[in-house]
């Protein structure tokens, strides 16, 4: 599975370390991603996410429902790849 979050579409930047010298080398600037379960009402059942720290903010801010919503709208994630966990 990729480094995105599930919830706002966040992934791996490129970048360039710079040394004291100004020397540019290529580097990636990785995501603070989690894994997390939630519980979902509308389905009566629990959920795993691969969320960012911004996806968890937003999920506090909108609600579960909105989140995933909004999510399946803008295409980063599909019903089918959240884990539902029994």
């Amino acid at each position: 599975m990729s480094k995105i979050c599930q919830i706002t579409g966040k992934k791996a930047m490129i970048g360039n370390n710079v040394s004291h010298s100004k020397r540019r080398t290529k580097r990636t600037f990785e995501v603070n991603l989690f894994r997390k379960k939630f519980f979902y009402v509308e389905e009566n059942c629990w959920i795993q996410l691969r969320l960012s720290a911004a996806g968890l903010r937003l999920i506090n801010k909108k609600g579960l429902d909105a989140a995933l919503k909004q999510a399946f709208a803008e295409g980063h994630c599909t019903p089918n790849d959240i884990k539902v966990i029994a």
